[in-house]
């Protein structure tokens, strides 16, 4: 899963460009970004024109954001504030964009462009289109919560995106700590009228987030223990890896010290008396179906996330399939390494096997993350097989940060720098290591790191003849289909050597398609965590896990892109084989999937559907 999975305050240029995280559209292109006109012909002078323009208007929205500049790796006089999350601004924003739309097919000929700026117009035009449809639902978020809250938000940027290798940025991490409680108080007050409005998640999210505002005041300087607090850690750490005297590097500290018991302490001490008010109204109703206009909130979602027209009900018998089809595969690789017992039972067996595990140490943290780095660097020293384009950006793995263990997501992938300066970071949570496994570690490298989403992300922000926009679009059809398509190629290549690593890549698939299932039961049939809990334990051997199905709960929809876009990809991919057949090329198929950058299914489909062409014909 993307981290947002990306933050969403590093997301706001993209929502400038990106309504939601998805769009759709159609348009006609080869296969890479490539223009292809002559350099003088009217064509490539009009494509030129407009590519200059999208950048001009990429680059006057990231200006207005100070956080999506720093998740770009731009430091610039704007280093120490945080964006403007007001709804006065979210309006000013919508007007300038849909303005650009305006002024784009006033200003510029689609028919005088080449067929890559075709594509760019194309997705500009429905981005700004689908912007308009869902506008209407722009306050549907949920502010405070488990997975993407601005409780966490604020801190975990501050953490992973604020960059310390100089005093002025020291500097500007204490001005954001400064800024910080207007920033969270902000917040507050979106909250506060989305309450009003009926738009509250249930009561067990507000459990969430009391519980991760308790940690992130845990430690010092908030209180007397030994122990740091997150925020006052890093900044610790990042000031004392400075080449400054020590006198300097104490008064910066002081500074930050102060603002973070005078400032963001009484913020969060605000924030924690609303959120007990709200939590005891919330109820328990879990899916979208209770908020104002539910069932259209849940349609458009479902829209955006998936990037298709399928229903609610279309999406849960695929889910329903999907769950047979790979329940089956999982029973018969459990009877090939000689369990005889019930799929249950094989699942139960391993995790009582010491050696699918890890000891619940420092040790056995630090033996997960050096394992699951050696995955990577294996993938990476064989791309070759499976890829023409390789990314340059750079990747770690690192553990969750301890303030949000209870709360993050098992596992996911927040994308670094453009310009390269910030490397990309696979995270996996180990709160509780009795949740990760040997046996499931392999697959999930593959999902969030390379060839999944690292691999997809630093490829699209290293292209070069396409508009910036496109470069950091936001598909979570594409992105997270691809990241699920992408955990299968290494198998072709024999790596999953393991059946016991094949079974943990079935199991993971499996997730994916309970999730159309579970997602469409909680928002479109009603359910309740307990009752998707029921379906799983009675149709599936997995059982327990509820933290991933109220993480459903509060982002409806988004669960579902995993499979229809891994279902997409398979399908042009057979599709292109069977047409094909000895001329059917691997390598040069992975290439027409991310040579363009992320686009919704229907235009991958056409560009797909345009190589086939071409390569029949030569």
């Amino acid at each position: 899963m993307i981290k947002s999975i990306l933050l969403s305050t590093a997301a706001v240029l993209a929502v400038s460009c990106a309504p939601d995280s998805d769009a759709d559209g159609s348009a006609k292109s080869g296969s890479a970004p490539t223009h292809g006109a002559e350099a003088d012909s009217p064509e490539a002078s009009e494509s030129a024109r407009l590519n200059a323009w999208f950048d001009e208007k990429y680059d006057a929205e990231l200006d207005r954001s100070p956080m999506a500049k720093t998740a770009r790796g731009v430091i610039d006089e704007d280093y120490g504030k945080w964006a403007d999350n007001s709804p006065e601004f979210e309006e000013a924003r919508y007007k300038r964009s849909q303005d650009a739309l305006t002024e784009m097919k006033t200003n510029f000929d689609y028919d005088k462009l080449d067929a890559q700026t075709k594509l760019s117009w194309r997705l500009f035009e429905n981005m700004k289109e689908r912007e308009r449809s869902s506008y209407k639902y722009r306050e549907y978020t949920y502010t405070f919560n488990q997975i993407f809250g601005q409780q966490t938000q604020a801190p975990t940027f501050l953490i992973s995106q604020h960059h310390v290798s100089e005093p002025a940025h020291a500097e500007a991490y204490i001005s954001r700590l400064e800024g910080m409680g207007d920033y969270l108080l902000q917040a507050l007050e979106n909250e506060k009228r989305r309450f009003a409005m009926g738009i509250y998640p249930p009561a067990f999210v507000y459990d969430s987030v009391l519980q991760s505002i308790d940690t992130l005041l845990s430690g010092a300087p908030f209180d007397e223990s030994a122990m740091h607090s997150a925020l006052w850690d890093d900044f610790v750490t990042k000031t004392n890896a400075l080449d400054i005297p020590e006198a300097s590097k104490e008064e910066l500290k002081a500074r930050a010290r102060a603002a973070l018991v005078d400032i963001v302490k009484p913020a969060y001490s605000e924030i924690r008396e609303v959120i007990e008010a709200e939590r005891a109204e919330a109820g328990d109703d879990q899916g979208a179906w209770k908020l104002p206009d539910g069932e259209g909130y849940y349609a458009y979602r479902l829209e955006n996330m998936t990037t298709t027209t399928l229903l609610p009900e279309e999406i849960h018998q695929i889910g329903l399939a999907e769950t047979a089809r790979i329940v089956g595969e999982m029973r018969a690789l459990a009877h090939k390494v000689g369990f005889n017992g019930t799929l249950k039972e094989f699942v139960a067996s391993l995790s009582e096997m010491p050696e699918m595990g890890y000891p619940d140490t420092e040790e056995g943290k630090a033996a997960y993350l050096a394992d699951a780095t050696a995955i990577i660097d294996n993938i990476r020293s064989r791309l070759d097989e499976l890829f023409i384009t390789k990314p340059k950006a750079q990747i770690e793995v690192r553990a969750v940060e301890a303030f949000r263990e209870k709360s993050a997501a098992g596992a996911f992938y927040a994308p670094g720098a453009v310009d390269g300066s910030r490397p990309g970071v696979f995270y996996v949570n180990l709160g509780d290591m009795r949740g990760v496994s040997k046996y499931s570690m392999e697959a999930l490298a593959y999902h969030e790191g390379i060839p999944g989403h690292h691999m997809q992300i630093s490829i699209a922000q290293e292209l070069e003849g396409v508009p910036k926009f496109r470069k950091t679009a936001q598909y979570t059809a594409y992105h997270e289909g691809w990241a699920l398509y992408a955990e299968q190629p290494p198998k072709e290549i024999g790596l999953y050597s393991d059946p016991y690593s094949d079974f943990g890549r079935l199991r993971m698939e499996l997730l994916r398609a309970v999730r159309l299932v579970v997602d469409t039961g909680i928002h479109y049939k009603h359910w309740t965590v307990d009752d998707a809990l029921a379906w799983m334990e009675e149709n599936t051997p997995n059982s327990g896990g509820r933290g991933g199905l109220e993480r459903y709960v509060v982002m409806p929809g988004q669960a579902t892109a995993y499979m229809i876009g891994m279902l997409k990809i398979k399908e042009l991919r057979d599709r292109a084989e069977d047409v094909l057949g000895e001329e059917f090329d691997l390598r040069e198929f992975h290439d027409v999937i991310l040579r363009n950058g992320p686009v919704p299914l229907s235009i991958l489909e056409e560009l797909v559907n345009d190589w086939i062409e071409e390569k029949k014909a030569s």
